[in-house]
């Protein structure tokens, strides 16, 4: 973390240039038994290739809203610093019908078919398999994200006072998402590297977008992100939250 980030995307850069080696999203999917350790070169990297893809394949424009009809998970987090990245705005379970563009999961697809801009799926499959077939009017992201450039620049400069994150109605620029995050770090018992956070929490309110994402970017720290928590007991938790080294937890 550094002092002069103002947007979700510098953190992410201060954070690649302290320690690129150190995990920072590791993903468990209860539902299917999935686990996926990035750190944050890797990170960072699926970053950089889904912001080009924003921007050269999508054609979004800074400013434009790109409604992300997706759960928890950790591509969803590749998205939103991605769309960070690009200047555009991360809108959560946003109005497909009001955005510029979507990306949506498997059970929004019909839904994402309102956006007349360019769909993107994604099957959330384990290790981010590519579909037999994608849904009609989508482009699968397992197909399109690999061949994109490992490096982003964006073609303007990323204004950390414009709208950055729409979530549960409440519109945030790059600037707000940064500060609300550092502010929301002690409560969360991030205390700064190490500092390991387990979340249960959905990613349809900023608590959950916080502390699944943002406020470990924030404190220097990383995240354990667990979807279908309710699925695992409460032992194995006990053993998770031991295995994983996790400090603290957010449920």
């Amino acid at each position: 973390m550094n002092a002069t980030d103002r947007t979700p995307a510098d953190l992410l850069r201060s954070a690649l240039a302290t320690d690129p080696a150190r995990p920072l999203v590791t993903f468990y999917d209860d539902a299917t038994g999935e686990r996926v350790e990035l750190s944050v070169a890797t990170f960072a990297n699926w970053v950089a290739k889904t912001a080009n893809l924003i921007q050269n394949e999508l054609a979004a424009e800074p400013g434009e809203r790109v409604a992300l009809l997706l759960p928890a998970h950790w591509q969803t987090a590749v998205w939103l610093l991605a769309c960070s990245s690009a200047g555009v705005v991360a809108d959560i379970a946003g109005d497909p019908a009001a955005a510029d563009h979507v990306v949506a999961g498997p059970g929004r697809f019909e839904d994402g078919l309102a956006c007349s801009g360019e769909r993107i799926a994604l099957s959330l499959a384990p290790l981010g398999r590519r579909f037999p077939q994608p849904p009609a009017g989508y482009a699968d992201y397992a197909v399109e994200v690999p061949s994109q450039g490992d490096l982003f620049r964006p073609y303007a400069p990323v204004d950390p006072e414009a709208a950055a994150l729409i979530v549960a109605g409440a519109e945030l620029t790059g600037a707000e998402v940064v500060d609300r995050s550092r502010a929301d770090a002690p409560g969360l018992d991030l205390t700064g590297p190490g500092s390991r956070l387990l979340s249960g929490l959905p990613y349809d309110t900023w608590d959950g977008l916080s502390a699944g994402l943002y406020a470990p970017l924030a404190a220097g720290g990383s995240v354990v992100l667990c979807r279908n928590l309710d699925r695992l007991g409460e032992d194995a938790l006990a053993k998770r939250i031991e295995s994983e080294r996790v400090t603290a937890t957010a449920r």
